[in-house]
């Protein structure tokens, strides 16, 4: 798993990949939590939208990161037709997080992307972030906040070699 020095040596490396990329966002400290109504609780009333963040695995070994408002209902069973997988979707074990994110439990972030320079993970929007002010990230540790605008978050991805793909991800209603 990683540890703090870990976390704070790859926060740097999105810093500096931002800063390449010319993207200037503002930071926070973010309360340490275990779940995201624990979360909404703690951060009062720091700006932005929040994001539940996924990084799911089809039947073929497919990764595809998924990112939605927190409060998306994403039905896991259909979702594999929304978005190209092939057969359902499962959550990808720490292990694979780790390995291509080089992120741990509680600090995942479509912004460990940068980490993936081999393109198998593929980033899945919800379409209702788009054009968002402010979406909120951690940005590689999971006491801080990162807000950037929808344009600053799609030029980081495609700086990234990862272009979204954007789809509703709600779930249908019965």
């Amino acid at each position: 798993m990683t540890d703090e020095t870990t976390n704070h040596r790859e926060r740097q490396y999105l810093l500096d990949h931002l800063a390449d990329a010319s993207i200037t966002a503002p930071i926070v400290a973010y309360p340490e939590h275990s779940s995201i109504e624990e979360g909404k609780k703690l951060r009062g009333t720091m700006a932005g939208t929040f994001t539940k963040n996924l990084l799911l695995k089809d039947k073929k070994g497919r990764l595809f990161f998924v990112t939605a408002y927190e409060d998306t209902d994403i039905d896991l069973k259909t979702l594999h037709t929304k978005i190209g997988g092939q057969g359902r979707l499962g959550f990808a074990s720490p292990d694979t997080v780790l390995e291509h994110l080089h992120v741990g439990p509680g600090t995942l972030t479509p912004l460990a992307l940068f980490n993936d320079t081999d393109g198998r993970v593929t980033l899945v929007a919800d379409q209702a972030l788009e054009g968002a002010e402010q979406v909120n990230f951690h940005p590689m540790t999971h006491t801080e906040s990162i807000g950037l605008s929808w344009t600053d978050f799609t030029s980081f991805l495609v700086s990234t070699g990862h272009e979204p793909v954007v789809v509703r991800l709600e779930a249908d209603p019965q």
